[in-house]
């Protein structure tokens, strides 16, 4: 035997297998650059509309009727924004929209949180059959209750006030499924039983224990809904009016005449946006640190 099949020999045991190198923990993945090409196009495809929007409302009507269409930015974007924030009221607009979003988003976020709590960690009679007609309401169309419910609300003698646009939306099918999804894997039952035994009361373990291991969730729940409340059409053209509009009621009054200007009608879409963009930029990083901070725990 050579002196190097007596080091093999020692090294490895009879019945053991030569022990595997391992990528170190810690080390860091670096991307190819195919996936820099990937990721570069979806940005460009993503970014696209946007930029368009923008080109539109920085030229004329005119010029945007002409072939080809413009590539680049012309110099009517402050006009036309001018314009479209004086035609469709976007001051009030704006203000309406933050406080209907804004209350919608709370809203949801937190009576899905105790629902989804509900579902996942309680145990309560028919808990199955309600959870079930829960997810059965996303299977029926909301137009089938737009008749219905404005009949409601005009009873109420809420018709063209925020509240009409608010209520309805409070509690959400999705958000409830969405957060017990969640809470079954991320909330560990032990973890609430340790909390009752030293003597906390239900309200102490929402709050102590729930609402902190559902804060990612909660964080992603309330984005979803606050772009689906600013960005919701159907209902609040039918039951608001130009006197108290939200912001998409307020753009839908720049379509309104016999030739559309669509420069300005670009340029309000581009106002329109703006906040949304802002609010993504002000606190995307915290809702994407708290999404792998959940993906982390589970």
């Amino acid at each position: 035997m050579t002196t190097g099949e007596m080091t093999l020999s020692r090294r490895t045991a009879p019945g053991k297998t030569a022990p595997r190198r391992v990528m170190g923990a810690g080390k860091q993945l670096h991307a190819g650059p195919v996936t820099y090409v990937v990721l570069v196009v979806f940005a460009l495809v993503s970014l696209a509309p946007l930029v368009w929007t923008a080109v539109a409302a920085s030229r004329t009507n005119t010029r945007l009727a002409q072939t080809p269409p413009p590539l680049w930015f012309g110099g009517n974007l402050f006009k036309n924004l001018e314009t479209a924030w004086d035609q469709a009221g976007m001051g009030t607009a704006m203000v309406n929209t933050t406080f209907v979003a804004g209350t919608i988003t709370v809203g949801t976020v937190l009576f899905s949180t105790l629902a989804g709590f509900a579902f996942a960690k309680l145990r309560f009679r028919f808990s199955t059959t309600l959870l079930l007609l829960t997810i059965g309401t996303m299977m029926i169309p909301p137009q089938l209750a737009v008749v219905p419910l404005y009949l409601w609300m005009t009873d109420l003698h809420w018709a063209n006030h925020l509240q009409t646009v608010i209520l309805p939306t409070l509690v959400s099918a999705f958000g409830t499924f969405f957060m017990r999804q969640y809470l079954v894997q991320a909330l560990p039952t032990e973890l609430i039983e340790a909390a009752r035994v030293d003597g906390a009361s239900s309200l102490r373990v929402v709050w102590h224990v729930v609402f902190p291991a559902a804060r990612p969730a909660m964080a992603v729940l309330g984005l979803l809904t606050f772009v689906m409340a600013w960005n919701d059409f159907l209902w609040p053209i039918i039951a608001l009016n130009g006197d108290n509009p939200t912001v998409q009621v307020a753009l839908n009054q720049l379509g309104t005449g016999y030739i559309p200007d669509d420069s300005v009608i670009m340029a309000g879409a581009l106002l329109g946006t703006l906040p949304l963009l802002a609010a993504f930029l002000l606190f995307g990083k915290q809702i994407v640190g708290g999404i792998m901070q959940g993906a982390v725990k589970g």
